[in-house]
């Protein structure tokens, strides 16, 4: 391996009330059986695995008409936010296993107050087919995993699930790739905010190469700090099958690893959401091991560690 070794916290949040299906919630048992600790040990790295988190409903907050089970979805973003702080402030990195994408809304916001201590700026690496930029205000369906970057961007104030104060991440420091599916006012959202977005076309056109050159040359000049949310349908669900919102034309299985092992060449990965794995809708745990492999790119993996498959 060509890459330091790292020392990793594995955060399991089995979030699935985000969304507007069930199964997310075996997400993290699904890439637990799918080995993603051990890969990581193969690969030279420390790990921990805390487990999953285990929470009851924020009864202090409203039930709200257009953000669907607020009150779990709540629970789970001041667990993950604290978790995610303290896991990053001991000097690990923090690695949580979905769940649906809500979950980023608390550890995108851990990660923001750990890197507000520090006194450096946080970007966001948001790969995924959806912008996730709505608010309830905007949201045709009010399910919450569509409302997580306009929340911790400050854009998503529906309710007091974070104290006031708290450190928002700059719409500019968010970079979302392999965009697919926005909703007309999501995409005004985004073009009012700065958001930068580099959807299928951009990549079709650009390559992903140089798009994500461009990315890490922001994010090191800035000397910032670089949380990757990667949700499963980035990917084209011709190769990851088993995620509840697919969208045709995502990424290829090599754009996919060619992403990973530019970020892991770059070093400035802090944190790391795998999420929207839903194994009830998986092919014999074909998504979970996909998932599984892109983490060990990620981490310092390359073509000639990957062991040969037979036919």
């Amino acid at each position: 391996m060509n890459v330091q070794s790292r020392s990793v916290t594995l955060i399991g949040a089995p979030l699935e009330e985000g969304s507007g299906r069930r199964g997310a919630g075996m997400g993290p048992a699904a890439l637990r059986i799918a080995g993603v600790d051990q890969t990581l040990i193969d690969l030279g790295h420390d790990v921990a695995d805390n487990g999953d988190l285990r929470i009851v409903p924020a009864m202090d907050l409203p039930n709200h008409p257009k953000a669907h089970n607020l009150r779990i979805v709540g629970a789970f973003t001041r667990a993950l936010e604290s978790s995610v702080y303290d896991v990053a402030a001991s000097g690990r990195f923090p690695l949580i296993l979905g769940g649906d994408h809500s979950l980023s809304m608390g550890t995108v916001s851990g990660m923001a107050r750990y890197a507000a201590g520090k006194g450096r700026p946080l970007f966001v690496l948001w790969l995924d087919a959806h912008a996730d930029f709505n608010s309830p205000a905007t949201s045709p369906s009010g399910n919450i995993h569509g409302m997580p970057v306009a929340f911790f961007c400050g854009e998503a104030e529906f309710a007091e699930i974070l104290p006031k104060g708290r450190p928002f991440v700059d719409p500019k420091h968010v970079f979302q790739v392999g965009i697919r599916s926005v909703d007309a006012r999501e995409r005004e959202e985004i073009h009012e905010h700065g958001v930068n977005v580099f959807d299928m076309r951009a990549i079709d056109e650009q390559g992903i190469g140089a798009i994500m050159r461009h990315i890490l040359d922001v994010v090191a000049k800035a000397d910032g700090l670089l949380h990757v949310s990667l949700d499963l349908d980035f990917l084209d669900p011709d190769i990851a099958p088993g995620v509840g919102t697919t969208v045709p034309g995502g990424a290829t299985f090599r754009e996919a690893h060619l992403v990973m092992e530019m970020l892991s060449d770059s070093g400035l990965v802090s944190s790391l959401d795998l999420v929207e794995l839903n194994p009830f809708l998986d092919d014999r745990g074909k998504s979970a091991r996909i998932l599984v492999e892109l983490t060990a790119s990620l981490f310092g993996r390359r073509i000639f560690d990957r062991p040969t498959r037979a036919a």
